[in-house]
């Protein structure tokens, strides 16, 4: 068997060699999906590295990429690490502040940019960062000006230099674990974003560990949504295109669910939101539906579940149970993998806790979600669940070369080849984030079991103390009021408070239907959030909802929202986390409302 290389640079240009017309990217144009090969990526990489060099750029420099998903995005990141220079990437939702303070931090000199927001922003960056020297841009429908310092893909690329080949070899040539692969800068929930510094031996470690624990071949089909900016999908890529799977990019998260019937991934990341979407979203419909039909899910996913406890505990499955659960799954579990795109062997999920029922029920129905935990700081991934021996409330077991121990205040430490080399131009918060032993200090509060499973309890940063003394984990709370199919978000106040309360976005779609069938009459979403009747099934559902939570932990007054949380308005990371200080300010009245003595009617 031959030994694979765990430079990801290097093993891209195998996978180029031998790939030939196998389809390595595939990308909608103009509605349809079309595929780019082994052979054309690897020359619009090497096109596009040599045009780099021919900048005169040096080993190292910095490289910005300012867009959303799509094959170019790979390309430029691919082109730029050839030549040995350090990918930035940029969330395309970032405002024009927050992309200036990582192109001046990192000192950007050529940014890739998206489309129109992202070139827009990018020509006043030419003036507020002086180390920037070039723009291109990436998509053939942004109207570009006639500027010095822009320049559209294609001419870009046109302006590669065969002379320049050479050089490119040489850095090829040189490519070695300890260059840096990537500044991926924080987005944060509170404070100053910090430039995480990745190299080559990190990545190693990652692809390295994830082909001990996952199988992954050349016949399988990855859905690119989440954004590439970010570590966990970032890495993921870099996963699929090592093992020469299909690497399938969606530029609109919006068509994910078309995209989900049209694509038919075999494996897809995805975070814990979408679960809780589909799974309130399977549960809204069977609400509706007639008492037989109801009957039909709720057996065919116990007889699912019981399949799947045997199979976690290893134990060959009874003749009658074989028997139900394969007219079960022909009945409904097929018809509700179907949705997914009926191909799915497994999908990694992280970025947040999964509730989990919601784990339970996917694994019933027969999607593999295989949950982990990890941070930008350990490239992606410390722990996963394992295929079937996993336990629901956990974040699973240690991946191949992880070492976790729990420190003070419980908080989860890790060390191991993943984690990173330090926080960029940021001596004194490099150092403060590690032990005298030099494990990572997460940040994240946790516990492990004697069977090695990780659990996590939550941010330690995060923990909100009521004026009585009271410690409340805000995170723990939002998971078990969240997976309601009325509640599409949820935001836990409780600090320095004498009881716990919560702002709440419904879900409007399953509400306005619900206020259909009760005929109630309302104006906007403003009023329907207002009217008696909502605020008291609100209030039903949770009390239902929290029977299990300790009474200090028990929200106490709720204020329902008309407008979502949103990236755009500052108030989400691009990973979908609540930036708390932000909602608070915000909802500061709404907040203080629910404070003030007065009755109880929400």
């Amino acid at each position: 068997m031959t030994k694979l290389t765990f430079h990801i640079v290097k093993r891209i240009r195998e996978q180029v060699a031998t790939g030939n017309n196998r389809i390595a990217l595939q990308h909608k144009v103009g509605g349809q999906w079309q595929g780019i090969s082994w052979t054309q990526f690897g020359r619009q990489m090497d096109e596009l590295s040599l045009a780099l060099l021919s900048l005169g750029l040096d080993v190292q420099d910095k490289i910005g990429i300012f867009a959303n998903n799509s094959p170019r995005w790979t390309m430029a990141d691919f082109a730029a690490l050839q030549i040995r220079a350090v990918s930035v990437p940029i969330y395309p939702t970032n405002t024009l502040e927050q992309a200036a303070f990582i192109v001046q931090d990192a000192q950007v000199k050529v940014l890739f940019v998206g489309e129109q927001a992202q070139y827009d922003a990018a020509r006043q960056l030419l003036a507020l960062c002086p180390s920037l020297q070039l723009i291109v841009v990436m998509s053939d429908e942004v109207a570009v000006r006639d500027e010095p310092q822009v320049i559209h893909w294609q001419q870009f690329v046109a302006s590669a230099q065969p002379e320049q080949q050479s050089q490119l070899s040489e850095r090829l040539l040189q490519a070695n674990d300890d260059d840096l692969f990537t500044l991926i800068y924080t987005s944060g929930t509170t404070g100053r974003p910090k430039g995480v510094m990745l190299d080559y031996r990190n990545v190693a470690a990652q692809l390295s560990g994830h082909d001990q624990r996952l199988t992954l071949t050349e016949q399988d089909v990855s859905l690119c949504f989440l954004p590439l900016s970010h570590v966990f999908e970032r890495a993921w890529t870099c996963f699929v295109l090592y093992k020469g799977a299909t690497n399938c990019y969606l530029q609109d998260v919006a068509e994910v669910r078309d995209a989900l019937t049209q694509v038919r991934p075999t494996v897809m990341c995805a975070v814990p939101r979408f679960y809780e979407k589909i799974f309130s979203a399977i549960h809204d419909k069977v609400a509706s539906a007639p008492w037989h039909k109801k009957w039909l899910f709720t057996w065919a996913v116990n007889m699912g579940a019981k399949m799947a406890q045997s199979r976690a505990r290893q134990v060959k499955p009874a003749w009658l149970l074989s028997q139900a659960y394969r007219l079960a799954d022909r009945l409904v579990l097929t018809k509700l993998r179907e949705l997914l795109g009926g191909r799915v062997r497994f999908m990694p999920c992280g970025g947040a806790k999964l509730d989990a029922t919601i784990g339970r029920f996917f694994h019933a129905v027969g999607i593999n979600i295989k949950l982990g935990y990890g941070m930008t700081e350990t490239t992606a991934t410390v722990s996963c669940w394992d295929d079937d021996t996993f336990h629901p409330d956990s974040i699973g077991t240690m991946m191949p070369g992880a070492e976790v121990k729990i420190g003070a205040n419980n908080e989860i430490l890790v060390r191991g080849p993943m984690v990173m080399r330090g926080y960029y131009n940021m001596p004194q918060e490099t150092a403060s984030a590690f032990d005298e032993q030099g494990f990572l200090k997460t940040g994240d509060a946790g516990y492990l079991d004697a069977e090695g499973n990780l659990f996590i309890t939550d941010r330690i940063k995060e923990l909100m103390k009521t004026s009585g003394g009271k410690y409340i984990a805000p995170q723990m709370i939002e998971g078990t009021l969240g997976k309601d199919h009325f509640i599409e978000q949820i935001a836990v106040i409780a600090d320095t408070r004498k009881f716990v309360s919560a702002l709440i976005v419904p879900c409007f779609d399953t509400l306005e239907l619900y206020a259909k069938q009760l005929n109630i009459k309302y104006q906007d979403r403003l009023d329907l959030i207002k009217h008696s009747q909502i605020i008291e099934m609100f209030e039903q559902r949770i009390n239902d909802l929290q029977h299990g939570l300790a009474k200090f932990e028990q929200v106490k007054k709720f204020k329902l929202l008309p407008k979502t949380f949103s990236m755009h308005d500052g108030e989400l990371t691009p990973t979908q986390k609540l930036r708390r200080k932000v909602i608070h300010d915000r909802y500061q009245d709404e907040i203080e409302e629910m404070y003030q003595d007065k009755p109880d009617r929400r």
